[in-house]
């Protein structure tokens, strides 16, 4: 149990680094969505409400790798803490997937995504897709060939399931989803090119012409963009684990669990802490939000300050604290 010390510890910090990242981008975007109604925010809210589920529960897993222990975790405590585990990894997946076809359609058409893409659409996408995560999650448990027929501890996910289940989710879900993000990606990088050249085209007819040459729109190489670094990590993420998995069932003589739960099964996770460090470093409209709340914190914990200062420093530090207040609420920033 001494070996699950340092696993469980750096379990413990990815948990608490996926919950607080996510939480923290879910606010924005909760705030975004409240002043814009964007039915594509609604698939970023989605995702980090799944990664933050993810983090939830991986931590349940903390105690079992940190305890030395008295009491084991029963078999079937630990399948339904893996099934949840699963069911969340399994939607955070699927948003991604949403998410690029929604980018996918916006640019495809653009004159009729508004009228595909409502809030009822939207609704019964994620509704499904919360339902087929689940089966997915739970899946092992009315399937007796996905389970581990020997318990031993501590909790992980190769204690309860099988590497068959691990081949099934490969074949069935991982790479038919990635050849579907190549496609994506690639179709979406040529009617990006598509229309940049027509945009180039006017600009040359309109500088013959001595007419006033539009600005370029780069918003189609964005979504390329986002959609191109999703799929990065994704791949790099949950690859390695998927792969290794299907040789260990190939290989009978092999002796894998340990690297597959250990390194590749944390390599995996820890997409939920790249999903929103992607879009608090990319999406423009949620940096900004996120700056704003940081603002807001900042003259928060200001005012609470000065406060404290005044009722000791008197009514000249009370006039001196509202300037500065004034001061914070009104910053100076960048064109």
């Amino acid at each position: 149990m001494e070996s699950s010390f340092p696993f469980g510890v750096i379990l413990a910090v990815l948990a608490s680094l996926i919950i607080a990242a996510n939480v923290l981008v879910a606010v924005a975007e909760l705030l975004l969505i409240h002043r814009n109604d964007g039915v594509s925010l609604c698939f970023t809210l989605n995702l980090a409400v799944a990664d933050t589920l993810l983090g939830v529960a991986i931590s349940g897993l903390v105690t079992d790798q940190l305890s030395n222990l008295a009491r084991p975790t029963q078999k079937t405590l630990c399948t339904l803490r893996m099934a949840f585990v699963t069911s969340s990894a399994a939607a955070s997946v699927l948003t991604v997937m949403l998410i690029a076809s929604d980018r996918y359609l916006a640019i495809k058409q653009p004159l009729r995504y508004f009228q595909i893409m409502n809030g009822f659409v939207a609704g019964a996408c994620i509704a499904g897709l919360w339902l087929v995560s689940y089966i997915i999650g739970f899946l092992p448990l009315g399937v007796p060939i996905f389970q581990q027929t020997t318990y031993q501890e501590p909790c992980s996910f190769f204690a309860v399931f099988h590497p068959r289940f691990v081949l099934t989710l490969s074949c069935a879900g991982f790479f038919p989803a990635l050849l579907l993000f190549v496609f994506f990606y690639c179709d979406m990088l040529k009617i990006a090119s598509t229309h940049s050249q027509q945009i180039r085209k006017m600009e040359h007819a309109g500088a013959t012409a001595g007419a006033y040459r539009p600005p370029r729109t780069p918003s189609d190489f964005k979504a390329v963009r986002t959609v191109a670094v999703l799929i990065g990590s994704f791949t790099l993420s949950w690859t390695p684990f998927l792969i290794t998995g299907i040789v260990q069932v190939a290989c009978k003589e092999c002796h894998l669990y340990l690297v597959l739960e250990r390194y590749l099964w944390l390599l995996g996770v820890g997409n939920s802490l790249l999903n929103p460090l992607i879009y608090a470093y990319w999406q423009k409209e949620v940096r900004q939000q996120l700056y704003q709340m940081a603002l807001g914190v900042k003259k928060g914990l200001t005012s609470f300050l000065l406060l404290l200062l005044a009722r000791d420093g008197g009514p000249d530090v009370s006039r001196e604290s509202s300037c500065h207040i004034d001061t914070i609420s009104h910053p100076q920033l960048d064109g």
